[in-house]
């Protein structure tokens, strides 16, 4: 039997197969292809520049806000607004939209809000950003228009958000005062020195946004703004308004460069009113000249003049070394140190008692009575009265004055620091002194804030930080008080103008030489005093600089009477009925 052929094998199959393996080889190569593409991008994006990737892809899809803090108001005594946030917007860029138009996007922004121009064509160009601030604090009214303007004019990209703005309701009304704030931040009086209560701390949202949309399912995170804190002042505004209208009144009356009032309660020491002129609109302080804005009542110094002389009588009665009717022989002038001390009026020698001496505002005399003291005992009446020490009530600035240690005190020094020359104070330190005879020898630091408040520098003030010393005894107080009483006695005194109707009034008038670059230029005419002599209430001390005439008796006592007679009328104080003093002037 024939062998069987060999079976065919079949070329077809074979094709088949491969050609699947083929296949399969084409496919793993471009699997690990794709791999190696996806490797090559992760250790790009993990090892070499994590960062600038991350950041990128945060800036396209999340966005983080501000949302700012309520500032805390600024009240006088009564609860009402000297300082208050209201209603304000931020504008705000995204600049993947004003990129390509910033030019004439910054030039709308700059003329409408005057912002600068070339700062805010960069914010209008910051790479990879979505959220920019053009401007903080901006009335709504003004961003409103600014941001319809750029979206008028086709462009897109700028929008406003919630920012609570500074607003001073009463204008120049305690202006040297409050302060105010800058752009950002506040720059001057309570603002600053009570920023950080005042302030508060904004809160933040941060949220997913796509195509430059809120995603409302996306996730989000938010943290609450903390309001600021409310900050009460011992200030009356009324008080204030109208004693700031006295003294303009005053000051451009009597051609003078610049004036203060200060009006304290007696027993407190609560200052009611400080005011200074010049001075400018709160809301508009860029307006004003710099050397307006701050206080002059805290931060400018000068010689008190003859108001110190009734501080000198009150020690030397205290010390037991003279009473109001101790009787001085004024001689029409003094030679010390071969220096001639003269009264400001020519007169022959004349017998005055102690009373006398104030009264008429003798240098000489007071000059002679002094002559009891030695420099070491009047230097620490006059440090207890608080001279040559700042207030402290909250003011950053404030200057202290100048109260030369006795040990340098020549004779001539001696003589004239007890009429008020030679040494230097600032308006409230001298108002808290004379305060202290009103208040029968009781110094009571002055105080500006309601309660208990930390300064910038973490200084403790307020009334509830006030601190009493005895300066002289309730007696000495009470008979320098009825010396003082004939200082407005129209037959004896120098002051009559700071007269009130039904009232006991107490005072003394100064009038210094204004000491200028190591000289002296122009004067300083001052009067202190307070009401109702035989009880005081309420203690009141004007100040105007340089008139072009006149002394404290003819330009700053009928201040006084008017500042004095609306605060007694305010706050209902009524007249004793006790009869004046007439302690005698002459012997």
């Amino acid at each position: 039997m024939p062998p069987r052929p060999a079976p065919r094998r079949t070329r077809r199959w074979s094709g088949r197969r491969g050609s699947a393996h083929v296949r399969m080889r084409i496919g793993l190569v471009m699997i690990a292809m794709v791999v190696s593409l996806f490797a090559a991008r992760l250790v790009q994006l993990q090892g070499i520049d994590p960062g600038e990737y991350a950041a990128m892809a945060a800036a396209r899809g999340t966005r983080e806000v501000v949302l700012p803090a309520a500032r805390g108001d600024i009240l006088d005594r009564n609860g009402d607004p000297l300082a208050a946030s209201v209603e304000g917007l931020m504008v705000i860029a995204d600049p993947s939209q004003t990129s390509d138009d910033a030019p004439e996007i910054a030039r709308m922004l700059a003329d409408g809000l005057g912002a600068d121009y070339f700062s805010t064509l960069e914010s209008l160009r910051t790479d990879g950003s979505r959220y920019e601030y053009i401007a903080r604090r901006v009335p709504s009214t003004t961003a409103l228009q600014v941001v319809r303007d750029i979206s008028d004019a086709g462009f897109r990209g700028v929008y406003t958000e919630a920012d609570p703005v500074r607003d001073y309701p009463a204008d120049e009304v305690a202006a040297n005062l409050l302060g105010f704030i800058g752009t950002d931040e506040p720059l001057a009086g309570l603002e600053l020195t009570f920023d950080e209560q005042l302030a508060g701390t904004d809160g933040a949202a941060q949220y997913r946004v796509g195509g430059g949309n809120r995603i409302p399912l996306g996730e989000n995170s938010e943290t609450e703004p903390v309001d600021g804190t409310d900050l009460t002042i011992t200030i009356d505004r009324d008080v204030q308004w109208y004693t700031q209208q006295v003294l303009r009144q005053t000051v451009d009356e009597w051609g003078g460069e610049s004036g203060t009032i200060v009006a304290q309660d007696v027993q407190t020491g609560e200052i009611l009113a400080l005011a200074d002129y010049p001075t400018y609109d709160a809301n508009n302080p860029l307006l004003a000249d710099e050397s307006d804005l701050g206080s002059r009542a805290l931060n400018d110094v000068y010689e008190p003049g003859s108001v110190q002389k009734a501080l000198t009588m009150a020690a030397l009665i205290d010390a037991g070394k003279v009473t109001a009717s101790t009787r001085v022989t004024v001689p029409p002038y003094l030679e010390r140190q071969g220096q001639r001390i003269g009264d400001y009026w020519d007169h022959d020698t004349l017998r005055l008692t102690l009373a006398g001496v104030l009264a008429k505002s003798s240098n000489i005399g007071t000059v002679l009575a002094n002559d009891a003291f030695t420099s070491e005992e009047l230097y620490g009446y006059l440090q207890d009265f608080g001279l040559g020490q700042a207030t402290d009530v909250g003011i950053r600035g404030e200057a202290a004055g100048t109260l030369p240690a006795p040990e340098a005190w020549t004779q001539m020094e001696h003589d004239r620091i007890a009429f008020g020359q030679s040494l230097s104070v600032n308006a409230l330190q001298m108002a808290s002194a004379i305060n202290t005879i009103a208040n029968d020898g009781l110094y009571v630091s002055p105080c500006l804030v309601e309660g208990s408040a930390t300064t910038a520098d973490g200084t403790q003030v307020g009334t509830d930080q006030r601190t009493t010393r005895q300066v002289v005894s309730a007696e000495a107080a009470r008979m320098t008080a009825e010396m003082m009483e004939r200082v407005v006695d129209p037959e004896a005194g120098v002051a009559p103008g700071a007269q009130i109707p039904g009232y006991r009034v107490a005072g003394k008038t100064g009038t210094a030489q204004r000491a200028v670059d190591g000289g002296y230029d122009g004067t300083t005419v001052s009067f202190a005093g307070f009401a109702p002599a035989d009880d005081p209430q309420f203690t009141v001390y004007v100040v105007v600089q340089d008139p072009d005439s006149g002394g404290g008796g003819t330009v700053a006592a009928p201040a006084f009477a008017q500042v004095m007679s609306h605060l007694l009328r305010k706050y209902a104080v009524a007249p004793t009925g006790a009869a004046p003093s007439d302690m005698p002037v002459e012997w």
